[in-house]
């Protein structure tokens, strides 16, 4: 059998997810051909995690000029896209008119304009993209699919779901370049996208209309000051004022931050340890988000970035009873340890209220690794023998956007202080 082959655009924090899977777990199936970063240091350091930590022969790297170059020279049958996503679009796109299938990183864009280009190219080269929802696949999300598909508490008329990041990982986001909304779409599109996905997913819908609010209430320079703060510093490290801030993040006290960024500043000037009190941000911390859904279900939905713990609250309210799911997550900075550690699970319960008998609890048997148990899973279904899943969690190009989708018309709801019709944003084919 013919090894498929891949290329990986973007080496930061995320790539190492994908490419140290192929050299190690699924090298058999799989060779990785060739790195494409902005930045040479970092992809120099790619070349070092796959010779020292997973035995794998360094592979050539290109220039963000070079993509096309590359793909000419290498022809792999993927492209892997963890860039900075404003730039998602502008990698799947070209990669498509090569003749190149794509797997990418969440979200699949951060704008309507680009979602629609996406949706055009796939339609016009027939190629095919996936979408690498992680938490599609993590066990105790399955099991919420399963118990809703089977009927357990008839047909889901609303759902309640509260997500909480902490003052480890939700800080994370106002130190690096997700903290500039043209770059990220905000929170709203690049960590909900998982949520809205998720509710997607479970209901078996679609988004209709969308309506939130969103402000930047706790991180940020003026925030910090009406609280009578002081955090003096611009970057955490090497600067004595960061150094009892527990929201500083050092970059020269984890060796894969050190070699990924610190290292790597000389060549474009990023930064990855910004004080999160700082100027510059045009993201919102604290987001609620009302949707209604095309089979006339309605989602309640909030998200805040400054919490105590890490985790979320789901309720699903349904024809014959209501189930109610609590999950405690570990908290992680991207890049700076165990990939096992992003999104581990502490604790977990799932509960069923049937309408006319006693509640009960549901077993559900615990995955190993990050994302609770979900990425093993989902690097099999991306690059390991395909099996029949009952569950469709595989993720394509639309379900991409449809998660995007409510994230994007959400943001157009804080500008606009009106509700958006998703079907007024994109044209499906």
């Amino acid at each position: 059998m013919s090894k498929k082959t891949y290329a990986v655009v973007g080496t930061g924090g995320r790539a190492g997810f994908f490419y140290t899977a192929l050299a190690e777990d699924y090298r058999d199936q799989s060779e990785l051909l060739a790195f494409c970063d902005t930045n040479q240091t970092r992809m120099d350091y790619a070349n070092q995690v796959l010779r020292e930590k997973c035995d794998y022969p360094e592979v050539p790297t290109y220039k963000d000029t070079e993509f096309e170059t590359m793909i000419e020279k290498h022809k792999p049958d993927t492209i892997i896209v963890t860039s900075i996503d404003r730039t998602h679009h502008r990698y799947i796109i070209r990669a498509l008119e090569l003749g190149c299938d794509v797997i990418t990183e969440k979200p699949m864009t951060v704008d309507e304009e680009k979602c629609q280009e996406i949706l055009d190219a796939v339609e016009r080269t027939g190629r095919n993209v996936r979408v690498t929802f992680n938490y599609r696949y993590a066990p105790h999300h399955t099991k919420a699919r399963e118990l809703i598909m089977n009927g357990t508490i008839g047909d889901v008329h609303s759902v309640h779901f509260e997500w909480l990041l902490n003052t480890r990982h939700g800080a994370d986001y106002f130190r690096r370049w997700h903290r500039d909304k043209r770059n990220s779409g905000g929170l709203l599109v690049h960590k909900s996208t998982h949520h809205f996905d998720l509710v997607n997913f479970w209901i078996g819908s679609q988004p209709e209309t969308v309506f939130a609010f969103g402000d930047l209430l706790f991180y940020g320079k003026e925030n910090a000051e009406n609280r009578g703060e002081s955090h003096p510093y611009q970057r955490a490290t090497g600067n004595v004022h960061a150094k009892d801030d527990p929201f500083a993040l050092h970059l020269d006290e984890n060796e894969s931050l050190k070699a990924m960024y610190l290292d790597a500043e000389h060549e474009d000037g990023y930064q990855r340890d910004q004080n999160v009190f700082g100027d510059g941000i045009s993201i919102e911390d604290t987001m609620g988000v009302l949707v209604k859904y095309k089979n006339r279900a309605v989602l309640t939905y909030s998200l805040n970035a400054y919490m105590p713990w890490e985790g979320y609250r789901i309720a699903f309210n349904g024809s014959k009873g209501r189930i109610e799911m609590n999950i405690v997550e570990q908290s992680y900075v991207n890049a700076g340890g165990d990939r096992a550690n992003e999104g581990a699970l502490q604790g977990h319960s799932i509960k069923v209220f049937p309408m006319f008998d006693a509640p009960y609890l549901v077993d559900v048997e615990e995955g190993e690794g990050g994302h609770g148990g979900g990425d093993p899973v989902l690097l099999n279904d991306l690059f390991g023998e395909p099996v029949h899943d009952p569950f469709d969690r595989a993720a394509n190009h639309v379900d991409g956007a449809r998660s995007i989708l409510t994230g994007i018309a959400a943001n157009k709801a804080i500008r606009t202080g009106l509700p958006v019709q998703i079907d007024d944003l994109v044209k499906f084919y």
